[in-house]
């Protein structure tokens, strides 16, 4: 009887990890489906994110697809930056490590929106596609 009490709660713990693979798959799933019509796409724990055109859409990742999205226009992008642990850095040079990265977008109306990442250099490598793209629509416009 004292082994089936030693191995309870690994058992426990098995159903909890499988659970949360299970979750995480399903979130996946669902996000897959919501970024089929997108020109670029991510996925992480923090934000999912769908670029098509010149517009943005970002969310929270759920079973469900995902929620809470958000849009923006890069027309009304006036400055954008790349954040580590609230800082502005380099995407050319981005620092190996951080605990926080994101992408902050000055807007026309005065906002200011960030978009989270869980990796820096994923973040850098997005911070300049869509900065050529931003710089591509000014100079249009000019």
């Amino acid at each position: 009887m004292e082994r089936g009490l030693i191995w309870l709660p690994l058992l426990a713990l098995f159903v909890g990890l499988a659970w949360a693979g299970w979750n995480e798959y399903q979130k996946v799933q669902a996000y897959r489906r919501w970024s089929q019509s997108a020109d670029r796409a991510k996925y992480d724990i923090y934000a999912v994110l769908a670029q098509q055109g010149n517009q943005l859409t970002w969310g929270l990742p759920s079973r469900q697809g995902p929620v809470g999205l958000q849009s923006l226009d890069l027309t009304q992008v006036r400055s954008m930056q790349l954040l580590v642990d609230g800082k502005s850095v380099s995407a050319e040079k981005p620092p190996g490590k951080g605990r926080k990265a994101a992408l902050a977008f000055s807007l026309e109306d005065n906002r200011t929106v960030e978009i989270p990442f869980t990796e820096v250099k994923l973040a850098a490598k997005w911070f300049q596609v869509l900065e050529k793209d931003w710089q591509q629509l000014v100079s249009k416009d000019t």
